[in-house]
């Protein structure tokens, strides 16, 4: 990483639909040359996806919560299969191993409480859960650029 990889990458952390031509000439740099430092990023994997960001009030998904999930027994395998499960999920935005009290966290966005209610209640039925706890999301402030770089 050099500083005009981390230029294209903080332009990009901004506004990923800047054209090839348009980065380049705000960096004065050739458009061969952007596009090739760009194509690199990716291929090592620094840029790892382009995203479209959705407003969960427009989409009737604006009541958020973070549902803790403790498993029993606590073997790799349950745990994955857990995840994998979580993750299908419509309502599910992140899922998070973690160590201390639980062992999963769930960022969750759903209609209503009524919704959170029954999602929960749905998942309390899994054999694998030894405890459940959810606590609503009152503000959700989310970092899309990634700074230092």
């Amino acid at each position: 990483m050099d500083e005009l990889d981390t230029a294209l990458l903080r332009i990009l952390q901004n506004d990923a639909r800047r054209t090839n031509r348009e980065m380049a000439a705000e960096l004065g740099i050739a458009p061969s040359t952007c596009l090739e430092r760009i194509r690199s990023l990716r291929e090592r994997g620094v840029i790892s996806g382009y995203h479209a960001a959705v407003d969960l009030k427009a989409i009737d998904r604006a009541t958020q919560a973070i549902i803790s999930i403790k498993l029993r027994p606590q073997a790799m395998a349950v745990a994955t299969a857990f995840s994998d499960y979580v993750m299908q999920l419509p309502q599910t935005l992140d899922m998070f191993m973690v160590s201390g009290a639980s062992d999963f966290l769930a960022h969750v966005a759903v209609k209503d409480t009524q919704q959170l209610r029954d999602l929960v209640l749905d998942l309390a039925k899994r054999q694998e859960i030894a405890d459940i706890r959810s606590s609503v999301v009152f503000e959700h402030h989310h970092r899309t650029t990634v700074l230092p770089l």
